[in-house]
């Protein structure tokens, strides 16, 4: 039986930012229906490999399939346009870290915005669309609220179903729990752990050991710019490979017993 073909594939990407490397030669894949966690300390450049995966930020070599199609060049090697990015980024939802909604609009309109005015759905179809997503991430009772009058984690839960209501192939989160009180990271990786049940496509930047160690498929642990071993969860937490991987995990765990202590 032929293997599958995957759903995003990024081949010997590497980025620099002045005389800084900050990415170098980073290849890996994530088969449709797969969540890869990528971990790592912090520096080693996991934010910007899943900013330069949607050309946020522009790769210095390197490519990066969608689909087996390249994101950021054409087929002949042609950078693309912005209108072309743009509709290629319609298939790539993102959360980030800071939240990033439009404090004029409501819960609602936020999440039908763009599916309005990129995709140019009708109406009727988006906010019917829009309040089911708000049902799913629980939130429906908020939706004529704006941004400022939600906690963090709420805040968060709308980021999460703005990117789904342009129906992703991917969705990308970049540490989405970074920004939230301890008390409020359970409902947003409550949230994860259902898109990963439901067949979500995820590639993830988390310090969030445990919800790696329990959703991911595959983890990939970078440090310095480069990828250092990837493996299954029960690979990496039970027997890393590389003695990197095992100073990492025995900081973490060190830094546990300390705010338990």
């Amino acid at each position: 039986m032929p293997k599958l073909l995957p759903l995003l594939s990024v081949v010997s990407l590497s980025k620099s930012f002045g005389s800084l490397r900050v990415l170098e030669d980073i290849s890996f894949s994530v088969q449709r229906g797969e969540t890869v966690c990528l971990l790592g300390p912090s520096g080693s450049g996991k934010s910007t490999l899943l900013r330069c995966i949607n050309w946020l930020e522009r790769p210095d070599s390197g490519r990066v399939l969608l689909d087996s199609q390249p994101i950021g060049v054409t087929s002949g090697g042609v950078v693309m346009s912005d209108r072309q990015l743009a509709q290629v980024r319609t298939r790539i939802g993102m959360v980030f870290q800071q939240f990033a909604l439009w404090p004029h609009l409501t819960v609602l309109q936020n999440v039908m915005e763009a599916p309005l005015h990129v995709q140019r759905r009708p109406r009727a179809e988006v906010r019917e669309e829009a309040e089911a997503l708000l049902r799913r991430v629980g939130l429906f009772d908020k939706r004529d609220v704006f941004p400022a009058r939600l906690s963090g984690g709420q805040k968060q839960r709308v980021g999460i179903a703005r990117a789904l209501a342009m129906k992703p192939a991917l969705m990308l989160f970049d540490e989405p729990t970074s920004a939230l009180d301890p008390e409020l990271v359970g409902e947003v990786l409550a949230a994860m752990r259902d898109l990963a049940r439901e067949g979500m496509t995820m590639v993830v930047v988390t310090h969030e050991m445990a919800f790696a160690r329990d959703v991911a498929n595959q983890v990939v642990f970078m440090d310095r710019g480069v990828v250092v071993e990837t493996g299954t969860p029960a690979e990496f937490f039970s027997a890393p490979s590389t003695e990197r991987g095992q100073q990492f995990l025995q900081r973490y765990a060190e830094g546990r017993s300390a705010a338990t202590a």
